[in-house]
């Protein structure tokens, strides 16, 4: 009889539909959140999120990031001879669809191509991990950020396929759940990315209309202020006053500034709105003003230092360009 009990039981669990024993923690209330909000069939989004893995090597890459290192060494990961070089001939392949781009969107293609750069080493590097798996991972086995990633998780299951590169199971990207050449969350995908070549799909893996465009456009819904400046040496006297910003926000002008003992190493606007943010440098203490369009790159990672990686990249790059057109033929 006992040997009768048992192997009803174990006909029963190998009967049972995978999800209804090995569903994910929170996944019949996320199921049920999205299939209310978009009329998306229940049981084709629990097939998805059925076959979305747990990784133990994301959460063991989102517990060491990159900004964990000072500005020394964070800065020799995107400025190098190498990266310069193909974000060079990046520029150059592509030099008149930036143009055109960064002209309609008012944004220095520099910019555009520095945001490539550091993310995806110019859309070679643009990650290996399932874009769900990273997204049930963290949104769903994280706790530290789980309200974010839950939100970018369900956001992926709520965007249209015209706003995909692919079927949602097969898109891959970073640790995060970010795709394509620029990194873009669910959420930006939703909010900011463009058709820029007008096929009826947003593809960031693919199109690069719609990467330049979708970069640039992200970077002007938050502000973006074309020609305006970006981030400015400064040099503290010995009783300069000690500044310690809680974020990028302009909130003081150069001119108070330079009166708190601060003073620019080139020519600014006494007016112009500001913050002073400090790096630890090679050689000790760097200090910086940074404007609005600095803030913007910080939208799109709040790292002070990320930003100035993008800055100093786009900088390098156009210098070589601009060498380069003015060089005798």
């Amino acid at each position: 009889m006992k040997g009768k009990i048992v192997f009803a039981l174990a006909a029963l669990f190998f009967a049972t539909p995978f999800s209804a024993w090995a569903e994910h923690p929170g996944q019949a209330q996320l199921v049920a959140e999205v299939a209310k909000d978009t009329g998306k069939d229940p049981a084709a989004l629990n097939a998805l999120l059925d076959g979305a893995k747990r990784q133990q090597s994301i959460l063991d890459a989102i517990s060491r990031p990159a900004e964990a290192k000072p500005w020394s060494e964070y800065r020799q990961i995107f400025l190098t001879p190498a990266r310069i070089d193909a974000g060079v001939r990046f520029y150059l392949d592509h030099q008149a669809l930036l143009e055109q781009i960064g002209k309609k969107y008012g944004v220095e293609p520099q910019y555009i191509v520095a945001i490539i750069g550091v993310e995806t080493f110019y859309g070679r590097l643009t990650g290996k991990y399932k874009v769900l798996d990273a997204l049930v991972t963290l949104g769903l086995y994280y706790p530290p950020r789980a309200a974010f990633f839950r939100n970018e998780l369900k956001t992926l299951l709520e965007l249209p396929d015209t706003q995909l590169a692919g079927p949602v199971d097969t898109l891959t990207g970073s640790y995060a759940g970010a795709q394509g050449w620029g990194q873009f969350m669910p959420s930006s995908i939703r909010d900011f990315a463009v058709d820029e070549d007008g096929d009826g799909r947003i593809d960031l893996q693919n199109s690069l209309p719609d990467i330049f465009g979708s970069v640039a456009n992200y970077f002007v819904k938050h502000g973006w202020v074309s020609g305006g400046p970006v981030a400015a040496r400064a040099q503290p006297d010995a009783a300069a006053r000690v500044l310690t910003p809680k974020d990028a926000s302009p909130q003081w002008t150069i001119e108070q500034l330079e009166a708190w003992g601060y003073a620019p190493l080139q020519h600014l606007d006494p007016g112009a709105s500001s913050s002073l943010q400090t790096l630890q440098g090679a050689n000790g203490p760097e200090y910086w003003f940074t404007f609005k369009n600095f803030q913007v790159i910080t939208t799109y990672n709040r790292s002070v230092m990320y930003a100035m990686s993008v800055n100093q990249l786009a900088q390098a790059i156009i210098e070589v360009v601009h060498a380069l057109e003015n060089a005798p033929r």
